[in-house]
């Protein structure tokens, strides 16, 4: 399959990023590709999703990677893996061998590994500037379960109607889940048994970058897990913060230690992000350097500055956003900078994926939560238009028409857009701008 065939494919199947932003996947096949990149590093503490697809589905994975290795003509195949997921390797030692291009790329128990400017350059070397895309470095990055999707496309002919969603934390039974694209948050906790906190608090994502939800919310195509917490934990707690409070302590507290800079990832990569000096300019509103706002842009909003670093409990992470949207919302964009060197105390300043635990206080959450991929049986799914970068999908389908699961109920939009595909059989109940409500009688997930 040549690069434009499979391009094609990645778009109609509504393949994108399962995870993040939701890049769609077609877009990221280039020629000048040299390097290809699959990404198992499971960036968040407690995710377990992409070490268990790849140590299940290890051949298919592989396999269908050295496959878009060979349609975007790469030289390099290289798996980012920690260490620490020795039954993957394993099970990825007992393949690659038929693949002379592919190698593992072994990552520390760090956070966070799975940046994937981070990752770049752990395993390759390379810096990406700042502001750039890892296109300019020659290198293209993917998800695992986005590969996995992609075989699953290729081989099964089946689109993305289903997402593997880990529900972790304050629950009987934690679990990975395979749920039809749409289901609730709701329902999908549920699969893991009732939650074991009076009020649970559902947070969509893993604890660093992750969001508070609602249980009426549906799944999307790049939901990863669900956190039960209690509304006390330190989690739910910062996320709820006022952002004009934040500042204030920020004003009263900030003692310019400097450590959310000297752990800031992408400041260890040479980029000119630095935490400190913006919280001393904005609490200040010191505006002699202009520069330290500006380069807000290149902060990854990783976390690690407000969930770690500042022993104050400060926020500049979430300050920085603010920041952030105000320069765009005046039509600023991110300058043209070439990075300084990576300095060598940068090996000295990884965070440990235990000690960040312990500091979130999730250590004792730490659990296994088994792949489970029976079928998940539901009556109604909500599906969104827009669960990708890019324009959202156009539908065709209207109000009473009878789907099949796997049919495709909305277009890919001109410019960067993927197709929507029905995920459960039943009859449109609704269709809007924004989502498509389906609705089964018989409760079938339509696999």
């Amino acid at each position: 399959m040549d690069m434009k065939e499979l391009s094609m494919l990645m778009q109609q199947n509504g393949i994108v990023g399962a995870g993040g932003a939701g890049f769609p996947t077609y877009a990221k096949l280039n020629e000048n590709a040299d390097t290809i990149i699959l990404n198992c590093a499971e960036c968040e503490p407690l995710l377990r999703l992409h070490r268990q697809l790849l140590e299940k589905y290890a051949q298919e994975i592989v396999d269908t990677f050295h496959l878009i290795g060979e349609a975007v003509g790469a030289k390099e195949v290289i798996i980012g893996i920690k260490k620490a997921y020795t039954r993957t390797i394993e099970a990825l030692n007992s393949v690659i061998g038929a693949y002379p291009e592919v190698r593992l790329g072994l990552l520390d128990e760090v956070y966070p590994a799975g940046d994937e400017v981070v990752l770049i350059y752990e395993v390759t070397g390379k810096v990406v500037r700042p502001g750039g895309l890892p296109i300019e470095c020659g290198v293209a990055v993917f998800n695992v379960e986005t590969v996995y999707n992609i075989y699953r496309a290729m081989n099964q002919q089946t689109p993305v109607m289903d997402k593997l969603v880990s529900v972790v934390a304050e629950v009987e039974h934690p679990v990975t889940v395979r749920v039809p694209i749409g289901t609730s948050i709701e329902e999908t906790v549920h699969l893991a048994g009732a939650a074991t906190t009076p009020n649970p608090v559902y947070f969509i994502g893993g604890p660093m970058m992750g969001f508070i939800g609602s249980g009426s919310q549906p799944v999307t195509k790049t939901t990863n897990a669900v956190l039960v917490l209690p509304e006390s934990h330190y989690i739910i707690q910062k996320k709820r913060q006022k952002v004009s409070i934040d500042l204030k302590r920020a004003a009263a507290c900030c003692c310019q230690c400097s450590m959310c800079t000297d752990l800031c990832p992408r400041n260890r990569l040479g980029h000119p992000i630095q935490p400190h000096l913006f919280m001393r300019a904005a609490t200040c509103k010191d505006v002699q350097k202009p520069d330290i706002f500006v380069n807000t842009f290149f902060c990854s909003s990783c976390g690690l500055c407000e969930m770690y670093s500042c022993f104050q409990g400060l926020s500049p992470r979430t300050l920085m956003a603010e920041y952030k949207a105000g320069l765009r919302s005046h039509g600023l964009k991110p300058p043209q900078v070439v990075p300084k060197p990576v300095g060598e105390e940068r090996e000295y300043r990884k965070v440990p994926m235990e000690r960040l635990m312990a500091r979130l206080d999730l250590t004792k959450y730490n659990k296994e939560a088994p792949l489970d991929e029976s079928a998940v049986l539901v009556r109604k799914v909500k599906i969104m238009l827009s669960q990708h970068i890019g324009a959202p999908a156009s539908p065709i389908v209207k109000q009473g028409d009878t789907v099949t699961a796997g049919q495709m109920i909305a277009e890919p939009a001109k410019g960067l857009s993927v197709g929507i595909h029905a995920s459960i059989d039943g009859v449109i109940k609704e269709v809007s701008e924004k989502y498509v409500i389906i609705e089964t009688q018989e409760g079938r997930a339509g696999k």
